[in-house]
């Protein structure tokens, strides 16, 4: 790692703008704002994966949901065009916002760019870093929001949002959601989801 105080104020500032977020999120006993939570989450999924993970990484992990709840899901419309709508121009202004941190933090433009590259999952086909960046928000996303989408969606839209997500993974992200210590409910809806997923990379 460069400059360990640098990265020890970037990572500070940005958890100082998670933690404004109104909505909280119980993890291991403990309700703290949701995308503070999220954040940390994914930090430590990218070290288990990715144990070298450059610091420019983890700086990525920590700010892939930046405030996230600024531009809430439903001010744009409803449907799959609207919702991945909403996903590109989060990942824009979250781009935007972290470089404001970083260079005032004293990263250069080169650092940030990278950053920046890595939360909008540039190269996701070819980069080996930001496919632990995806793998990793996709178990946090397991540990944390599956209860919710069981109950908004019901088990059989969930295994279809599950398989979806489960074809964005590596092997080695796959591997560690097969040992996710879930509920023998969900660990079972997220079983059917692989196997959905692995009958149509046979395909």
């Amino acid at each position: 790692m460069g400059d360990p105080q640098r990265f020890d104020a970037a990572i500070a500032a940005i958890d100082r703008a998670n933690a404004e977020d109104p909505e909280t999120l119980e993890l291991d006993g403990q309700r703290r704002p949701k995308e503070l939570v999220h954040a940390e989450l994914v930090t430590r999924w990218v070290r288990r994966l990715d144990p070298g993970a450059s610091e420019l990484q983890l700086l990525a992990a920590r700010a892939h949901h930046l405030r996230r709840w600024v531009v809430p899901r439903g001010s744009y419309p409803s449907g799959r065009a609207g919702y991945l709508r909403w996903r590109r121009d989060q990942a824009r202004r979250q781009a935007e916002e972290v470089a404001v941190i970083l260079a005032a933090a004293g990263y250069d433009d080169a650092a940030i760019a990278r950053v920046q590259g890595i939360i909008r999952k540039e190269g996701l086909a070819t980069d080996p870093a930001v496919q632990t960046h995806e793998d990793a928000l996709c178990l946090a996303f397991l540990e944390t929001q599956l209860g919710s989408l069981l109950a908004d969606l019901g088990e059989e839209r969930t295994v279809e949002v599950l398989a979806k997500t489960a074809r964005k993974m590596s092997a080695r992200g796959l591997s560690e959601a097969a040992k996710l210590p879930l509920p023998p409910a969900h660990a079972a809806l997220l079983g059917r989801a692989l196997q959905v997923a692995g009958a149509r990379a046979d395909n």
